[in-house]
């Protein structure tokens, strides 16, 4: 890399074969998950109804790291590797010594990086003869993921999308439908969860944990379907961990290390898939002065306000039990325009790294968030989404205290999606329409 490239590339060659698991570097072991009705450990068997038994396997999996299928990356030469950019532009505005890199995770067909997960998970389903995967989604980013993974793989793809957003987002159903997925508003009447929300509450903007309710009791009174998760827990996260990988070799290029190293949250797929490869330096190889931090909004603030115990991951209390930062599988979050962070708790692993103080977090309000969203805009070209700008917004913070210290630091988000879809919300932004407290 010269002193003057803005962006950093990669061959199809440097895909990673092989995912990342955190889960035998950790100091201290995961806990394991619940049953929900016995309390005890849950065993394979009793998540063989709604996942396939390759995905159970890498739930569990105490190898490192895991091959990728052949197939599984030969689609992913359709947008991987992603690019890493250095943010001149905003650096020069910010007026900071700060050097400011970004993981672009927005090329993707989807737009975001949900189908680096969606493909594996659709292609362990097909391997085991699954005709038809159920998910929920928030703002949309994972439906759309899965309904482009499923129809690359040739399943079918039912999604119970968060009310709030299904109206928000009108364009986001298009994309889903588009791709050959069904798509309904989520406390829907095609389930007990949903019809059970609606006959209390008829006006209920829904959440992902009552999305979530709604599609595991799809997929569990179905023989020809599985359920698919876009978040939280490990294998996802596993999956989600080439974008680390890729962006260590290009920082790697650049000639710089991150001292900061920032992703948002909202239950752990986009912040795990940059920072796990980096936290395994700071296991492995002493990279203690590393800051990686976690960033939520301030209406839905799990890792910040919640607190670390067992709780289910749906309102219906179907789930396993899992060990995890929460505000409690009931909470409704307040309809903030970050839909994809609208999550309750938090994936296991982001938990217990921020436990044994290996991450921090932080949480802003999406005044904030918005307005840093359309400076980077005007500086670097790209439109955020609203779940991003709150990563945007923490590098600059960032950045500006590198200015006030005077201090060179180096800085690494994941620009985890691209807001086409989220236009509406930037209008209410700019109309002065928004809440901007939330």
């Amino acid at each position: 890399m010269t002193t003057t490239d803005t962006k950093i590339t990669l061959s199809e060659s440097d895909i990673p074969t092989h995912f990342y698991n955190i889960a035998p570097d950790l100091p201290t072991p995961l806990e394991p998950p619940l049953h929900p009705g016995t309390k005890q450990p849950i065993g394979p068997e009793d998540l063989a109804p709604i996942f396939p038994m390759e995905l159970i396997k890498q739930e569990v999996s105490q190898e490192p790291f895991i091959e990728i299928p052949d197939e599984v990356r030969d689609i992913y030469r359709l947008y991987r590797p992603s690019p890493l950019y250095r943010a001149r532009a905003l650096e020069e505005a910010l007026d900071t010594p700060a050097h400011i890199y970004y993981k672009s995770e927005h090329v993707s067909p989807v737009g975001s990086h949900k189908l680096n997960t969606a493909l594996m998970q659709a292609w362990a389903n097909k391997q085991e003869g699954v005709k038809r995967l159920a998910t929920e989604t928030g703002a949309g980013q994972w439906g759309s993921a899965l309904a482009c993974a499923c129809q690359l793989m040739g399943l079918e793809c039912m999604v119970y999308m968060v009310r709030i957003s299904y109206d928000q987002k009108p364009y986001r159903k298009v994309m889903m439908k588009t791709y050959g997925a069904d798509v309904v508003a989520s406390p829907s009447n095609l389930t007990n969860a949903g019809r059970a929300i609606l006959e209390k509450h008829p006006d209920s903007p829904g959440s992902l944990g009552l999305a979530i309710s709604e599609a595991v009791e799809d997929a569990a009174g179905r023989d020809d379907t599985k359920y698919s998760l876009g978040s939280v827990l490990n294998h996802v996260l596993l999956h989600q961990t080439i974008i680390g990988q890729e962006a260590k070799k290009q920082m790697e290029i650049a000639g710089e290390y991150p001292d900061v190293l920032i992703g948002c949250h909202g239950g752990g797929s986009n912040f795990g898939g940059i920072a796990l490869p980096f936290v395994r330096d700071k296991i492995k190889d002493g990279k203690t002065d590393l800051r990686v931090i976690a960033v939520e909004p301030g209406a839905c603030a799990t890792l910040t306000q919640g607190k670390r115990e067992y709780d289910f991951g749906d309102v219906a209390a179907t789930t396993p039990l899992l060990m995890m930062h929460t505000l409690g599988h009931e909470f409704i979050p307040p309809p903030v325009h970050a839909g994809g962070l609208r999550y309750h708790g938090s994936a296991p692993i982001v938990s217990h790294l921020l436990n044994e103080g290996l991450i921090e977090a932080e949480a802003y309000f999406q005044g904030e968030t918005f307005k840093s969203a359309i400076e980077f805009a005007r500086c670097e070209g790209t439109i955020p989404a609203p779940e991003t700008s709150h990563a945007v917004h923490s590098a600059m913070v960032h950045a500006r205290k590198a200015k006030e210290e005077g201090k060179p630091t180096v800085i690494l988000f994941n620009l985890s999606g691209h807001g086409h879809f989220d236009l509406a919300s930037y209008q209410a932004y700019l109309d002065g329409t928004m809440d901007l407290n939330a």
